[in-house]
């Protein structure tokens, strides 16, 4: 318990140095590769919003998605490459290669499914070398550049607005 206050403190820290630094972005390309950060620690539809997504036009070989988790429990298979605040050393690096593949993919859209603001998932957020980030409104506002203002819970009224906006931009 005392280790992870240091890591979230550590994490802000070196978050508040970044964010001041932050480059802006913006996606060129039409949206095809898409990756999905989603946070199962308070939403555990992620297999119903990957198909709200497909259904959208995207093709499912071109969905990446990474899973992260409060508490992992050690012997739970899951679907999908799942990851805790352990997965984090005391130098700001991710000690799992799925993580660091997945911040080193070049997505057309990441997809940051999560409301709640947590240390963790915002450096993640910020070391992505995604194009396109889109998350919800009551994250901070310099780390995405669609904001969308929903409840977590409605992931059809999400990728509705998600991709409603990307019509608009001309994206897909």
């Amino acid at each position: 318990m005392f280790l992870n206050s240091i890591k979230s403190f550590l994490l802000k820290k070196s978050l508040k140095k970044q964010l001041v630094n932050l480059k802006d972005e913006s996606l060129r390309t039409s949206v095809i590769k898409v990756g999905l950060f989603v946070d199962e620690s308070n939403f555990l539809e992620t297999a119903a919003l990957k198909q709200e997504i497909i259904s959208k036009g995207i093709v499912d070989s071109n969905i990446k998605i990474l899973v992260y988790r409060d508490n992992l429990i050690s012997k739970e298979v899951y679907s999908e490459p799942t990851f805790g605040l352990k997965d984090l050393n005391l130098k700001n690096e991710f000690t799992q290669q799925a993580i660091n593949e997945f911040i080193s993919d070049d997505f057309d859209l990441l997809i940051n499914y999560y409301a709640e603001e947590k240390p963790f998932l915002l450096f993640f957020t910020n070391k992505s070398k995604a194009k396109f980030k889109v998350g919800f409104s009551t994250v901070d506002k310099r780390l995405n550049h669609l904001l969308i203002n929903i409840a977590a819970e409605d992931y059809k009224g999400f990728t509705n607005e998600l991709f409603r906006y990307l019509k608009i931009l001309n994206k897909i």
